[in-house]
């Protein structure tokens, strides 16, 4: 097989995924407790949210911060790679407030991207 080494390819492989960008959209609001992203994203399930907070710290987008207390406190927050991603974050969000006000699609008001 083929692998095509592109930049859409390439980024792809680093933000593809259900939850990714969500994650990285929530970490470019402010840094994030692991029990916090249950309640930022609802449907994520422990499995889920631990392999993708691995692959994005592996991509070297996200850092995770163990603060030796009890009970163990872990915070995660972008890197500067991960900060640079954020303008992409942006990007993506004024795409999709454009396409669901065209085609008369419902939002969800939980999520307020707006960044101007």
């Amino acid at each position: 097989m083929v692998k095509f080494n592109t930049g859409i390819n390439i980024f792809m492989d680093i933000a593809g995924g259900k939850w990714k960008c969500l994650i990285l959209f929530f970490l470019s609001q402010q840094s994030v407790r692991t029990k916090e992203f249950y309640e930022l994203i609802p449907g994520i399930t422990q499995k889920v949210l631990t392999d993708q907070l691995k692959q994005l710290e592996n991509d070297g987008l996200v850092h995770r911060e163990i603060f030796k207390e009890v009970p163990p406190k872990v915070e995660y927050s972008l890197t500067d790679l991960g900060r640079s991603f954020v303008p992409v974050l942006n990007t993506m969000c004024d795409w999709g407030n454009t396409y669901a006000r065209s085609t008369g699609m419902e939002q969800d008001e939980q999520i307020q991207c707006d960044h101007k």
